[in-house]
């Protein structure tokens, strides 16, 4: 049964070795992912799964190794005690970069969706992912519209305002309802790679009776990112 998540974006500036000189401009979202995480760790989870976007779908029982070599550093990144030789995604690479800041004593799956993952399928993963154990905790990594300025990596698009403001109110709101809503073409278009994750926490949460604050709602670079928590 889910029993705590935390959502947070996955840019690889979140990384201050890769943001260089920009990194105090992210310092707001590392804190409150920071935040997010220590809910997970009060939460006393069986089982700490955390799910990001990927080109494909692949699950790491007991985690794996990623990289930032292709951001400029080099650096690898450790995900649980596991050895699967397929590599992190990079949404679970920095996953793995917050979760060296918590100590979470538990132990860890992996699993990165496809960014064309069916609603029914992801919210049929989360289901399954919270009956793995009597207490699940989700860390769950994914970006909302990449559209909101002229400078976004997929130029403005007038729609993605209100596509991130109707993420930011369900991930508050613990709405997952809303969550399995998000239509999978429209959020292509706006380049959300959270849609999947964040409807696999949709079918996770079913039934768990879980409140949501949501901890950062912001646009840098033209890119929605958001930080929730859930218990």
């Amino acid at each position: 049964m889910l029993v705590a998540a935390a959502v947070c974006p996955c840019p690889p500036l979140l990384v201050p070795e890769v943001a260089a000189g920009a990194a105090p401009e992210l310092d707001p979202l590392r804190t409150a992912c920071a935040d997010a995480i220590g809910v997970l760790a009060a939460s006393r989870p069986d089982l700490l799964v955390v799910v990001g976007a990927g080109e494909r779908g692949h699950v790491w029982e007991g985690g794996g190794e990623g990289s930032l070599r292709p951001y400029g550093v080099d650096r690898t990144l450790r995900l649980g005690a596991g050895e699967d030789a397929v590599p992190l995604a990079p949404s679970l690479a920095v996953a793995a970069w917050l979760l060296e800041r918590t100590t979470i004593a538990a132990p860890l799956h992996a699993a990165a969706v496809p960014a064309d993952a069916s609603a029914e399928r992801m919210v049929g993963l989360g289901r399954g992912l919270a009956e793995l154990a009597e207490r699940v905790a989700l860390l769950v990594m994914g970006d909302g519209s990449a559209c909101r300025t002229v400078k976004a990596p997929g130029y403005l698009d007038e729609r993605a305002e209100a596509y991130d403001a109707a993420v930011a109110a369900a991930l508050g709101g613990a709405d997952t309802a809303a969550l399995a809503a998000l239509d999978a073409e429209l959020s292509a278009a706006l380049k959300a790679s959270g849609r999947a994750p964040w409807q696999v926490l949709a079918g996770a949460a079913e039934g768990a009776d879980v409140g949501g604050e949501l901890l950062y709602d912001e646009a840098p670079y033209g890119v929605g990112y958001f930080v929730a928590a859930w218990s």
